[in-house]
């Protein structure tokens, strides 16, 4: 599916139904695939919506002046909410998703009922990891220079890298091998990325002020975070949850960063149990 949205096209699943609604956000250089696996599961008894935002891997070049920082982004998943008109949504983001999620607590939207915060960057960690640091810095390359180095990432032992995916998930290659298909394929892919990465790089305390806001939100928030992650540090988890007034910490063993790839039965169990609470 697609809808049109201020910055262009934007692709979406929706696996439609009449249960709670909930809307799954990815990360950086991901699409909606990400949550392929707890889709699976939870589209039994929720209707799941997964956008594929702006980030790096998705198929349909934005406007030349489309806002692609991450709060620009950040906004464009508020539109999204309101341009399909749903609402009592429980609002899941892991990885880059978790922090737009974070800006839109920090703006109360009143479309979202309850949170999900998956390991993500918080409070000061950003770029996150090497492999954040790797790809911010690939920014700073031209579009032509930065589809070359990413034409490495066909590799799988590249993709297996700490710089790379080898750090953010276990189990999960198959997947972020077609992360990258968009970007080797596209011209306009490589334009909007470039433009994403530089402007992340420009703003790397965008977490700071909105962080600030998090305590005045009021709702339901489940803090979910990988025991092992190496790149989102698991005492931001636990301040995550402390931080939030009705905020929930759990902790997943035997996985990375992202967790729907690495426990994706498991990610689903807890989203259940928290919606149908």
């Amino acid at each position: 599916m697609q809808v049109e949205l201020s910055a262009g096209t934007v692709e979406y699943t929706d696996s439609g139904g009449p249960g709670p609604v909930v809307v799954l956000v990815h990360g950086l250089l991901m699409d909606g695939s990400l949550w392929d696996g707890p889709v699976a599961d939870l589209a039994a008894d929720h209707r799941c919506v997964v956008p594929t935002l702006p980030l790096g891997a998705h198929r349909h070049p934005v406007r030349a002046d489309a806002d692609l920082s991450l709060p620009g982004i950040a906004r464009l998943l508020g539109e999204f909410l309101a341009r399909l008109d749903l609402r009592d949504v429980t609002l899941v983001g892991v990885d880059t998703g978790g922090a737009l999620v974070q800006l839109l607590m920090a703006d109360g939207v009143a479309r979202v009922s309850r949170v999900v915060l998956g390991s993500c960057e918080a409070f000061d960690n950003f770029p996150p990891g090497l492999t954040g640091k790797t790809v911010v810095t690939s920014g700073k390359l031209s579009p032509r220079l930065f589809g070359l180095f990413m034409q490495q990432m066909r590799l799988r032992a590249v993709r297996r890298l700490p710089i790379a995916f080898g750090w953010l998930t276990k189990r999960g290659d198959a997947t972020t091998a077609g992360w990258v298909r968009p970007i080797l394929t596209d011209a306009g892919i490589r334009r909007d990325t470039v433009r994403m990465l530089r402007a992340a790089g420009a703003d790397p305390g965008f977490l700071r002020e909105p962080t600030e806001r998090l305590p005045a939100f009021d709702r339901p928030v489940l803090v979910v975070w990988a025991s092992e992650d190496r790149v989102m540090p698991p005492e931001h988890g636990k301040r995550l949850a402390a931080l939030l007034p009705k905020g929930k910490l759990v902790e997943v063993a035997d996985s990375y960063t992202l967790l729907p790839l690495d426990q994706p039965a498991e990610f689903a169990r807890l989203i259940r149990e928290f919606t149908t609470r």
